[in-house]
């Protein structure tokens, strides 16, 4: 098992890839591509986390997923669909914190 702080930097790497996904959305003014892309980050980060933070943490990942949106701003959408990834991650940090200090 890596430590806590290998764990927390595993994570926010998976969110400076979000991070990078909706920005290169913008630039692009491309959300189809951008959509791909969060669909493809997820699949592997699932397969990631399986690897390296468990199963449980990966099945939660999995059904992680957004609301329906009411809006006709696609950029609007996509930044609503990276934020529930993101908010999953920023929660998931604080709990690998608070794990046990016997693998630090």
């Amino acid at each position: 098992m890596q430590t806590v702080q290998a764990r927390v930097e595993l994570i926010q790497r998976q969110l400076q890839e979000l991070d990078a996904f909706l920005v290169q959305a913008h630039k692009d003014l491309n959300t189809v591509a951008g959509g791909e892309r969060v669909k493809k980050w997820k699949a592997k980060a699932i397969a990631l986390f399986a690897a390296e933070l468990g199963p449980d943490v990966a099945q939660r990942l999995a059904s992680t997923a957004p609301g329906p949106s009411f809006t006709s701003d696609l950029l609007e959408e996509l930044s609503d669909e990276i934020e529930v990834y993101r908010s999953f991650l920023l929660k998931l940090v604080e709990e690998v914190k608070r794990a046990p200090a016997s693998d630090k």
